[in-house]
């Protein structure tokens, strides 16, 4: 038999005996998950030179900037994830150059590592992203898939140090109908890691900015990012939105975007509601994290999941309207509940915390029903070791404003630590609906009026907020 043909036999054995195999999802096998559509078998002048390594270049791409190279990444990303079946986890190398691409999947045991002045550049053509269904401000919708898309593939990672820039493809005029395309959306993985790569979704020189997520993890378990640079400038440009996620570490990041850098979600109303997935464990340390329009960080307001176990320490905040946001509205329903800051700065922010439950956010299609359960329920604040710079309201509604947050009077905050915050600010706290609350070591300076304004606030530290806790 010719070597040729008998190559051919073997490589279509490989791949149907390969599909048969159904990798578990995180510590449980789930139903058999298909692996991404193959766009070819791999050329005979592209067998990786290094075991497991899958360079783009020896599948097409130019690198030009010109030339688009989404096939030649498509067919270096199903190679990879067959060899990723039998073996260790595969790398798909991108070596230096300027790649155009539109929308590519990942498979499972998947890498793709950017050398350095590897630099990815995302198609114009709408039509390059096909429509899927996907989660977007809460609630399963017509979506484009994103430019670095995975759903069920466990174990994938995208590496730096090269750069990922949306010049003038994702920055389409209208997002929401369909929604535009992210940058990168894992959907239902285990394992998946962002680390050290630099994310510009807008283009400075062209005068396009960016108008949707850059990073939308959803319905994942241990997720890491790491060493991220994120610029971003217009409202809806989130940094990183983590949705319906479990065991999250955000570390080291540097982060300035034009709507939240950093935002907490986990679906909207009964949609939400049914499928029982909170964002749970989630852990931001050692960022730099900045919103030229709205807050540094967001809890919600899409929470009809619950929201549970979040700790930030060592980061510096700031946000154009808050530092930190907290927001619901009725019909949201679930929980937010153990939440803490630890050793902070907050830099020229209006707000260090502002707070909404009442009327944040898009009304759910399907609104969690009341009377019981409409209301989400906030327990367990706590915030410790925290610097104010330029700050105008330590704790209010949004944006400054010398007026309570907006706090059912049905659904009180249940559980609030403020200890050891330190630094200046021009108003105090403005504070209604709150039971357990603990005050102590207050010690903000330059601020006119009361330090303390409340309102149906019962707890300890309430006559002398600047004593040490007992």
């Amino acid at each position: 038999m010719h070597p040729m043909k008998l190559k051919f036999i073997l490589a279509a054995f490989l791949f149907s005996a390969l599909s048969a195999f159904s990798p578990a999802h995180g510590d449980d096998a789930g139903p058999a998950i298909p692996l991404p559509p193959s766009t070819g078998f791999v050329p005979q002048d592209a067998i990786p030179t290094l075991p497991g390594i899958f360079n783009v270049r020896d599948y097409g791409a130019k690198g030009d900037r010109q030339t688009k190279d989404t096939d030649a990444f498509q067919k270096a990303l199903d190679a990879c994830a067959l060899y990723g079946v039998t073996h260790s986890n595969g790398e798909v190398r991108v070596p230096k150059g300027n790649y155009l691409l539109g929308s590519v999947v990942l498979g499972p045991n998947t890498t793709i590592r950017l050398d350095a002045d590897a630099y990815i550049t995302e198609s114009p053509n709408l039509a390059d992203y096909p429509i899927i269904q996907a989660r977007f401000e809460g609630e399963m919708t017509d979506c484009h898939r994103s430019l670095f898309y995975a759903n069920h593939a466990d174990h994938i990672a995208i590496l730096g140090p090269g750069g990922i820039y949306a010049t003038s493809s994702l920055c389409f005029p209208s997002n929401r109908n369909p929604r535009a395309p992210c940058v990168f959306e894992p959907v239902d993985c285990f394992d998946v890691l962002a680390e050290n790569f630099s994310l510009q979704y807008d283009d400075p020189a062209s005068g396009q900015r960016s108008d949707m997520w850059c990073i939308h993890p959803n319905f994942c378990s241990k997720f890491t990012a790491r060493n991220l640079y994120i610029r971003s400038q217009l409202g809806n440009g989130d940094g990183l939105d983590i949705d319906s996620c479990s065991d999250v570490v955000i570390e080291g990041c540097d982060i300035s975007t034009g709507d939240d850098a950093i935002a907490l979600k986990s679906g909207r109303g009964m949609e939400a509601t049914r499928m029982g997935r909170p964002t749970t464990d989630v852990t931001i340390r050692n960022c730099q994290l900045h919103s030229v329009i709205f807050a540094a960080v967001a809890i919600g307001s899409e929470i009809s999941g619950g929201i549970r176990n979040v700790d930030i320490h060592d980061c510096t905040l700031s946000g154009v309207q808050n530092a930190i946001f907290i927001k619901s509205r009725q019909g949201r329903g679930a929980f937010i509940e153990n939440f803490t800051g630890e050793d902070l700065v907050i830099e020229s922010s209006p707000t260090f915390i502002g707070i909404n439950l009442v009327s944040t956010g898009i009304p759910a299609t399907e609104p969690v029903p009341g009377p019981l359960y409409d209301w989400t329920i906030v327990r367990n604040l706590n915030f410790d070791g925290v610097e104010v710079k330029n700050v105008q309201t330590l704790i209010g509604s949004s944006g400054g404003q010398d007026t309570p947050p907006e706090i059912s009077p049905d659904a009180p905050i249940l559980g609030f630590t403020l200890n050891n915050i330190t630094g200046t600010c021009q108003k105090g706290i403005f504070l209604d609906n709150v039971a357990n609350a603990h005050f102590s070591k207050i010690l903000v300076k330059g601020f006119s009026g009361n330090l303390l304004n409340l309102t149906n606030v019962t707890g300890t530290g309430l006559e002398n907020p600047t004593a040490s806790a007992r």
